[in-house]
């Protein structure tokens, strides 16, 4: 043996190893941190130590067999024969040589290749939607709503990056695996649950999973009385806190342990609003939720986070369906009146941020707020969007493009926001990143009217292109349960027909919807102001007269009921415009732009500018539709010069030159 020894440091074998460790050390070091840089698989690490350690032995034979000389490499030289046994000690040597060499490397693999494969997991998790095993199948909006309150518990978290509910409720009994799961929601780490509850008791099972090798961290189970439910949700958080390394303020803490209410009919009560509050196009479902918070407010008067959520639910009602003085005025009243019991509440703070938003249109007060719940609910999805949304209408196009970002990233899977997105990109006529947004956001609703009506505008506003809507059309109808919805694809599609001059056809489809559902959706006036188009398009003059005189009437009798609808004002600006009623259509469209002029609104300013000028242009006022078409394309606006050729509304103006000028495409 001592031979085999002094042959190894007379052929410089031992140089060579160290050499061939510290350079393999920097490789594995560097490939550590470069590999998840750029989202190379874990495998690809793993194949690279593997490499390295196979190269140790081969390494060990070559210093053996070979020698480095000023000369070059050459073959080391065998020493003086002393004996005649000395051919099979050096064959001895050469395989105790490689046999080291595989015993280390195999050694070094053995606790190498783990230590150094095994990523920590990712602060980042998606709360999938809990399992309800009680005995009343009907109960699963209870299991929804526990999976909700860890999930809030969870978003408290500043140091965590929690995915939204509305993206994770699009794998309720998926066949997908966890890894699939992670990885399309951009989480490190997956919360799977079961709830089960007699009405008094509630015992919720949960195991949290790694994402990215599908490996169980922790397990555990909770039984409790439905009162103390909320015990269930803080101890969970901490506990999933702890695991995934998540740093936890003593903020953070307290918010975690206080309950919002002692009473469990109150909280059940509360749980099913909540769970009815997300269908936010379906009026039926809001109405029962507002019901349903009504009755936990009686049971518990001092429930401040079901007022903060009522509040929300008054505000979105006020914007969408009915903005009357009454429930703007309910939706401020609830959220202060939360503020008073809590003043610490980011909920509360988020439902004044919605009252000033859409109440008031108070959006430096409504960002205020914002900052203040942002600080409690850190991974809000629907803090970071309403911030965008602001920002938008404050013409901080950059600022609120980052937040809007940052709101998909929270929530993947949740069409809303992606559109929102997709909208700004629009208006700033930056055609690939919205069109991108949109295909991502009908992959997850296709059947969606608003998604529809983006895409189509797009490929009409870039190139004139209408076979994009028109497919998506024949394809989405198709699929689409409700009647209203149908009833919004076929009136859009009947102003699309109009765009390309096919007035007969968009006449005939407008005059074949029916009254009574449209009126419902509150969509009779832009049937006959469609069909007053197409008629004057086609030539008919009186039947146009007659439509727009309808027109009128609704309109006229829908602001009498909301005075403060800058929207149907504007709508009716330009019925009366094509009336001939001009001094009436001009003082409208004033109005109308007065309430929600650019300075106030980037966002839906120009629409109302955008109206204001086919007024003008009506009613012979071409100096002022020129300026104001100008000015549309010289910021952002969903007025191109491909709209300006297409659309019949701008016929006055086609042979005057300035008009004509404005044709060009031109940057913003």
């Amino acid at each position: 043996m001592t031979s085999f020894f002094q042959e190894l440091q007379r052929r410089k074998v031992y140089r060579v190893a160290v050499a061939y460790v510290i350079a393999a050390g920097g490789a594995i070091q560097l490939a550590s941190a470069v590999f998840p840089a750029w989202e190379l698989p874990l495998w690809s690490l793993r194949l690279v130590i593997v490499l390295l350690l196979i190269g140790f032995p081969i390494a060990l034979v070559l210093a053996w067999a070979f020698d480095v000389t000023p000369t070059g490499i050459q073959a080391a030289p065998a020493p003086a024969v002393t004996h005649a046994s000395h051919a099979t000690h050096r064959r001895r040597n050469f395989f105790m040589l490689l046999g080291l060499g595989l015993a280390i490397a195999t050694v070094a693999g053995f606790f190498l290749i783990p230590r150094v494969t095994a990523r920590k997991v990712e602060k980042s998790i998606a709360v999938l939607p809990f399992e309800n095993f009680s005995d009343d199948k009907s109960n699963t909006y209870f299991a929804d709503g526990i999976q909700d309150d860890i999930l809030t518990a969870l978003s408290r978290i500043g140091d965590l990056k929690v995915i939204s509910r509305t993206s994770v409720m699009a794998y309720r009994n998926s066949s997908k695996n966890v890894r699939e799961i992670g990885k399309a929601l951009g989480a490190g780490a997956i919360l799977e649950g079961s709830v089960r509850s007699d009405g008094k008791r509630v015992r919720v099972n949960v195991q949290l999973i790694n994402a990215e090798n599908d490996e169980h961290i922790w397990a555990n189970e909770y039984d409790r009385k439905l009162t103390d439910v909320f015990d269930i949700q803080s101890s969970l958080a901490r506990e999933i806190a702890d695991a995934l390394q998540a740093h936890l303020s003593p903020d953070e803490k307290a918010r975690m342990t206080r309950s919002p209410t002692n009473n469990g009919e109150a909280y059940l009560a509360f749980v099913q609003a909540r769970d009815l509050q997300s269908a936010v196009e379906d009026r039926a479902k809001l109405e029962q939720s507002e019901q349903l918070y009504q009755r936990a407010l009686q049971l518990d008067p001092n429930f401040a986070l079901a007022m903060a959520n009522y509040s929300v639910l008054q505000s979105w009602m006020y914007h969408t369906w009915d903005p009357t003085p009454e429930r703007r005025e309910q939706a401020r009243s609830l959220a202060n009146h939360a503020l008073e019991l809590q003043p610490e509440l980011p909920e509360a703070h988020l439902a004044r941020a919605y009252s000033h938003y859409y109440g008031t249109r108070d959006y430096d007060a409504a960002l205020q707020e914002l900052r203040i719940a942002q600080k409690g609910l850190p991974n809000s999805m629907e803090v970071y969007l309403l911030i965008g949304a602001i920002q938008r209408r404050q013409g901080n196009w950059a600022e609120s493009n980052q937040n809007l970002v940052k709101a998909v990233a929270l929530s993947p899977k949740d069409s809303w926001a992606l559109q929102n997105l997709a909208m700004s990109y629009e208006m700033e006529r930056r055609y690939p990143e919205a069109l991108a947004a949109i295909d991502r956001a009908m992959k997850i609703t296709p059947e969606s009217f608003s998604l529809w009506q983006v895409k189509a505008r797009i490929a009409i506003e870039r190139s004139g292109d209408f076979s994009v809507g028109e497919n998506e059309f024949s394809r989405v109808l198709a699929d689409v349960p409700n009647e209203s919805t149908r009833l919004q694809f076929q009136l859009a599609r009947a102003g699309r027909l109009v765009l390309q001059r096919r007035f007969q056809e968009a006449a005939q489809l407008a005059q074949s919807l029916p009254d009574a559902p449209l009126a419902q959706a509150e969509m009779q006036g832009d049937k006959y102001s469609v069909l007053g188009q197409a008629l004057r398009g086609a030539g008919d003059e009186a039947g146009a007269r007659t439509a727009f005189t309808k027109a009128k009437e609704i309109m006229e009798a829908g602001l009498a009921l909301h005075s403060s609808n800058v929207f149907t004002r504007s709508s009716l600006a330009l019925v009366l415009a094509y009336l001939g009623e001009k001094e009436r259509a001009l003082t409208e469209a004033k109005t109308a732009l007065d309430a929600l002029p650019l300075s106030k609104d980037a966002f839906q300013g120009p629409d109302m500018l955008n109206n204001a000028a086919v007024v003008y242009t009506l009613t012979g006022e071409e100096d002022r539709a020129i300026a104001a078409l100008e000015k549309l394309l010289s910021i952002p606006s969903l007025v191109t010069p491909m709209m300006l050729k297409l659309d019949p509304s701008w016929d006055p103006l086609r042979d005057d030159p300035r008009f004509q000028k404005l044709l060009t495409p031109r940057e913003v």
